[in-house]
């Protein structure tokens, strides 16, 4: 069964339940939180998903915040993330294509079956093997690892 984390903070708080209730049956789910829609700071659960990818102890992460953009970059500074905000079914399938990314981020007014439908296509997309998509993941992988 593939795993999935999500994570959110409080202004994605009800998108993550209304996921997890849909997705709960079809997939491993571990919920890196937050648990209500108390003010919280979006980093923090970022990071907790973010670890939980790099650690490879789920295959995927789903991240929401406010518009998805502060949880994805927050995401991305975890070695090994390849997080993208995405809207539609073209940056889903692309961004698994091209760039292998490992976590999807929502904005919290991202309707369920929309999101839904880029989770599925997300997950069911396989990273290119064409030469010039691994060499330029190559080279992030490479200049994280001599930054970090």
């Amino acid at each position: 069964m593939i795993k999935i984390g999500i994570a959110s903070d409080h202004r994605g708080y009800i998108l993550k339940e209304q996921i997890i209730d849909r997705l709960m049956n079809k997939y491993d789910i571990t919920d890196c939180g937050t648990t209500s829609q108390d003010s919280v700071d979006y980093p923090d659960y970022a990071f907790k998903l973010g670890n939980l990818v790099a650690d490879q102890d789920v295959d995927f992460g789903i991240a929401i915040c406010g518009t998805g953009i502060g949880i994805s970059i927050a995401c991305n500074k975890v070695k090994g993330v390849r997080c993208a905000k995405v809207e539609n079914i073209e940056e889903a399938k692309a961004t698994r294509i091209d760039n292998d990314a490992n976590i999807i981020a929502f904005g919290e007014k991202m309707p369920l079956e929309k999101a839904l439908e880029l989770i599925n296509v997300f997950i069911t997309t396989e990273a290119s093997t064409e030469a010039k998509h691994v060499r330029r993941r190559q080279k992030i992988a490479q200049y994280e690892e001599e930054q970090c």
